[in-house]
């Protein structure tokens, strides 16, 4: 029943079943990927819904954007349907001044680099909610699918949907004790183990095959994981978060058996491929 009330909350507040509403939207174009039906824009802060992020919005019509180039400054209609936004109605009003994002040649280690399917993902430490120290490597000899979450993701198509999908799959195989299902809050400097406790604690204590770990003072592990597993975000320290998302299929010596980028993958296929692969 908690669940379904967990459920029901994340469908009630992302305005299930009510008209569509409209969020007038300031930014710079970072980035166009026509054939994702995607935009991506550095936004000024949305009055009453998200801080200013980099971020990726939905496009139904690419003659929306016709003329859109890298740069611009735009003003511009991001709708709010029951499950899903979109961006819409683009005005161009100048040129815009595209925020840097620092490349920290730290981070350009073969240590952080995507790892490809068969290659072995590092041990990493993170919290779990109680706040005790976690590894990785604790869950060895089980299979682990792992997504990048955070709290302060308002889009109701983004993270939100991403822990529905692992709650869809926490209980197809609530039954076997070979595989976890982890989720990893990437907001170091927000997402505490108390943070997330509150935040999903009471929807995941049915669970015994379903983690939320937290990455608070663990830093560097959170970037070596979120990298190795081929998610990205940045400007975590400055509250202007920047990210892409996704999940993986862990085997028992964590090995990469499996990638799904976003959130537009369907739980039932990717439950019959983790059976596949267990088999």
């Amino acid at each position: 029943m908690k669940k379904l009330i967990f459920i029901c909350s994340i469908v009630i507040a992302y305005n299930c079943g009510a008209p569509e509403k409209v969020f007038p939207v300031k930014g710079t174009i970072y980035e166009i990927k026509p054939d994702s039906m995607l935009i991506v824009i550095a936004h000024d802060t949305i009055p009453n819904l998200m801080m200013p992020m980099i971020m990726p919005f939905d496009l139904i019509d690419l003659k929306e954007i016709k003329g859109l180039s890298i740069g611009d400054s735009v003003h511009f209609e991001f709708a709010w349907g029951d499950t899903s936004t979109w961006a819409r109605n683009f005005n161009i009003v100048g040129e815009g001044k595209l925020p840097e994002v620092e490349e920290d040649d730290f981070f350009e280690d073969e240590d952080y680099s995507e790892r490809g399917l068969g290659e072995n993902l590092d041990d990493v430490t993170l919290l779990d909610m109680s706040g005790s120290e976690i590894h990785l490597s604790d869950s060895d000899g089980k299979y682990r699918f792992l997504s990048f979450i955070f709290t302060r993701c308002p889009m109701p198509n983004m993270c939100p949907a991403v822990v529905i999908k692992n709650d869809y799959l926490a209980t197809a195989f609530k039954d076997r004790y070979d595989i976890e299902f982890v989720m990893v809050s990437f907001d170091y400097q927000h997402d505490t183990p108390a943070v997330l406790k509150e935040f999903y604690g009471e929807t995941i204590s049915e669970f015994s095959n379903w983690k939320v770990l937290s990455s608070t003072g663990h830093i560097e592990d959170v970037y070596r994981l979120a990298k190795q597993s081929g998610c990205n975000f940045w400007g975590i320290d400055e509250n202007n978060i920047g990210h892409s998302l996704r999940s993986v299929l862990l085997g028992p010596n964590r090995e990469l058996l499996g990638s799904w980028a976003g959130d537009n993958w369907q739980a039932g296929k990717v439950k019959t491929k983790i059976e596949n692969l267990m088999e």
